[in-house]
């Protein structure tokens, strides 16, 4: 049982470290300059020009009950939408 437990333990040493993103990384989603998408009737069109603007390479939509990962993710825009369709909120993560 020893060894067992030893065998785990080093091979856990083993793992890789995940590499620290750069600074560059960590400023790729910005909601700054557009908050003028909230109230809008969401598009897929909408939904792209708007991550272009916000510098997100990716767009996530979230309408309501949905269940959404919690990882966050520095290159990706949130979409919330209402029952409606419309935009109620912009995140980045």
């Amino acid at each position: 049982m020893m060894k067992a437990i030893l065998l785990l333990a080093g091979l856990a040493a083993c793992a890789p470290v995940p590499p620290v993103p750069e600074p560059a990384e960590l400023a790729a989603c910005s909601v700054d300059g557009i908050t003028d998408a909230v109230g809008k009737p969401y598009s897929a069109a909408l939904g792209d020009r708007t991550r272009v603007r916000s510098g997100a390479k990716t767009v996530r939509v979230i309408r309501p009950g949905m269940a959404v990962t919690m990882d966050y993710r520095t290159d990706r825009l949130n979409i919330d939408l209402d029952e409606k369709d419309a935009i109620t909120r912009l995140h980045c993560g």
